[in-house]
């Protein structure tokens, strides 16, 4: 169990469903990779199994945590990658546009800040990829969860000990506005969640208000977590004399980057694109709540975004 969940029937069996969608997912891939090989192409092909984001639980997905930015990437071609191999080097999936090109005998743009991964797959070529000190991610508006569409922008950096956190917008909900706390699923509370229903029907309990404000409070404008010694990233050193050189290296060298790759958060350019956006699902925007959850949690039938 991460610590930044409680421990319970509840939370856990809604981890239980989720691992048997994974089991699922398992055995599909596997009918695919089989059908690849009647088909003789097995050898031919290049398969990339990732996921898009981490977990739909507090903190993990629509998250710059690692719950929310760490996901499974697998990459396989049959006699020409590394086989049963684990790499530890930090890559992101962006990587995966330069590496379809290189081998496609493409060459890829200077304007790409992705790196091809070639290098970590089968340990030839230049190799760029393995000497990254650090990589940098990013969130802006994920769905329609507060008022008028206003997203929660973030820019962190992470290295092979340390996650650095900025928060553009302190004041505003990362979780989504309450009571639906959108961002994070069942969505819009539209739909059974044990782990989110559990943490909100018992939020003023002791043991777990802690760790519903970890998920569901407003967060301060900077995080920083050593993720060695706190791999769940449980406790914010970003006040924390003893990280202040660290925190300040980590600071400025996301900065950099961000004015190098012409980041509007860091320039100082437009950034009403991300809030402004057209958002084409109407539905989104006059969000209805279950009415198991409109019974348990006293909730209005319809939370109008656009006021």
């Amino acid at each position: 169990m991460p610590g930044y969940l409680p421990d319970n029937d509840s939370v856990r069996k809604d981890i239980a469903d989720y691992y048997y969608a994974v089991e699922l997912f398992d055995k599909e891939l596997g009918d695919a990779l089989n059908l690849l090989k009647q088909s003789g192409e097995l050898e031919n092909t290049i398969v990339v199994v990732c996921s898009d984001n981490g977990w739909q639980m507090p903190r993990g997905l629509a998250n710059l945590y690692d719950f929310g930015t760490h996901v499974p990437l697998i990459i396989s071609w049959p006699g020409k990658f590394n086989k049963g191999t684990v790499a530890t080097e930090l890559v992101t999936l962006n990587d995966l546009a330069p590496t379809f090109l290189e081998l496609a005998g493409v060459a890829i743009p200077s304007e790409m800040t992705a790196k091809s991964l070639l290098p970590v797959l089968s340990k030839s070529g230049n190799d760029t990829t393995t000497q990254r000190e650090f990589v940098v991610l990013g969130r802006e508006r994920h769905a329609f969860v507060r008022q008028h569409g206003m997203g929660y922008p973030g820019r962190a950096i992470r290295t092979s000990q340390y996650l650095y956190i900025r928060n553009y917008e302190p004041n505003r909900w990362a979780a989504g506005d309450p009571p639906l706390y959108g961002d994070i699923d069942p969505y819009m509370l539209n739909y059974p969640g044990p782990a989110k229903f559990y943490m909100i029907a018992n939020k003023n309990n002791p043991a777990v208000k802690p760790l519903f404000e970890l998920g569901m409070g407003k967060r301060p404008a900077e995080e920083l977590f050593d993720i060695l010694r706190d791999p769940h990233e449980l406790h914010n050193l970003a006040r924390d004399p003893a990280y202040k050189n660290v925190k300040e290296k980590l600071a400025a060298q996301m900065q950099e980057y961000l004015v190098q790759t012409k980041d509007p958060r860091a320039t100082g350019g437009d950034v009403s694109v991300w809030d402004k956006a057209p958002y084409f699902s109407d539905i989104d925007k006059r969000a209805h709540p279950s009415a198991e959850a409109i019974r348990q949690f006293k909730l209005d039938s319809v939370y109008d975004y656009l006021k």
